[in-house]
């Protein structure tokens, strides 16, 4: 949900279900807050954490973005894997907004 309990609906393509997410999240989101246009991926890695829960295994993402000047990681895990997705690119533009506020 953007500021003041505005919606945003988008869509977005991309290469593959994950870098579409992060596009629509960042088309949805990069109006109220500009600085994430600043936030990019540097590494994503999907680990399987149980592997004898065949395609029902949790899974582990991690996440390393950057803004150009520090770097971060995020993690998120679920047996969905673009949830799993989701939970740490969420995590990462939340942090990016954080270390703002902290530094204003």
């Amino acid at each position: 949900m953007a500021p003041n309990g505005q919606v945003e609906h988008t869509a977005a393509d991309g290469d593959g279900p994950v870098n579409a997410l992060d596009s629509a999240l960042r088309k949805a989101l990069e109006r109220f807050y500009p600085s994430l246009r600043d936030v990019y991926l540097t590494d994503y890695k999907v680990r399987v954490l149980d592997t004898k829960g065949g395609t029902a295994a949790k899974v582990r993402v991690l996440l390393e973005a950057s803004d150009g000047h520090d770097r971060w990681g995020t993690v998120g895990v679920s047996e969905n894997i673009l949830q799993a997705s989701w939970e740490a690119l969420t995590d990462s533009l939340e942090y990016k907004l954080y270390k703002d506020r902290r530094n204003t």
